[in-house]
């Protein structure tokens, strides 16, 4: 079953026109991966999920047509977003920037219950906890925004360059704990990422932009497979 299905869909920031009819899905339970170099539009494909930039098209999240929804609503509908940069509160603890991620909840006994889970897929957040996040390593920065998009209890988590400016030891860790969220939370991913490699390990399917278009898609493991296609576009 899809749980998003993205038609005709385009972008701008201020005229600047980013993406150019963008058309791809997402099954449910699924990680699909979006590649491309700098500038070819995979962070702005993710706000124009969130609604964070101009778009027109037409993007259905569980059979609902979100293009005119407000970002908030989009929120509320299940769908986390972890920014490139992290996007830590950097001012608050590690406590309450999990705390901050269930915002949108009431049920105060499950989301005390849900930080706990946290602290056991990262237990270095639970030994920081009361810790500042800017005081962190960007590795637990990433840790740290990881667990707070969770906190929302996602149908959908976007994920925007997870691997970027971490350790590879780190990166692994975090990756291992992404797979573990999906298979056993059956949290679904939309995942842009740099390192191709790394993305077409974990994904289940790939799209590869080139200026704001898809150019190439397929099952993660064909395209891994396909020396060509790795030389031709993902330069490894």
């Amino acid at each position: 079953m899809k749980l998003l299905e993205v038609n005709a869909l385009q972008a701008w920031y201020g005229t600047t026109q980013a993406l150019f009819g963008l058309n791809f899905s997402l099954e449910r339970g699924g990680i699909t991966t979006i590649l491309g170099a700098n500038g070819a539009g995979k962070t702005t494909t993710l706000r124009a999920i969130c609604q964070t930039v101009k778009t027109s098209g037409d993007i259905v999240l569980l059979g609902q047509s979100t293009s005119r929804y407000p970002t908030d609503k989009i929120v509320r509908m299940g769908v986390a977003h972890v920014p490139d940069g992290r996007g830590t509160f950097t001012a608050l603890t590690v406590q309450e920037n999990l705390r901050l991620g269930a915002y949108t909840r009431r049920d105060k006994e499950m989301v005390a219950q849900d930080i706990e889970r946290i602290y056991t897929r990262f237990p270095r957040l639970k030994e920081r906890f009361n810790q500042q996040a800017g005081t962190l390593s960007g590795g637990e920065q990433q840790m740290l925004a990881i667990g707070r998009a969770l906190m929302l209890r996602p149908t959908l988590l976007l994920l925007d360059e997870p691997s970027f400016g971490l350790a590879p030891l780190i990166v692994q860790e975090i990756f291992e704990i992404m797979k573990n969220i999906n298979e056993v939370d059956q949290v679904s991913m939309l995942l842009v990422e740099q390192n191709a490699s790394l993305a077409l390990n974990l994904a289940d399917y790939a799209y590869l932009l080139e200026t704001g278009k898809v150019v190439l898609s397929g099952a993660a493991s064909d395209i891994r497979s396909d020396e060509s296609i790795r030389r031709t576009y993902l330069g490894y």
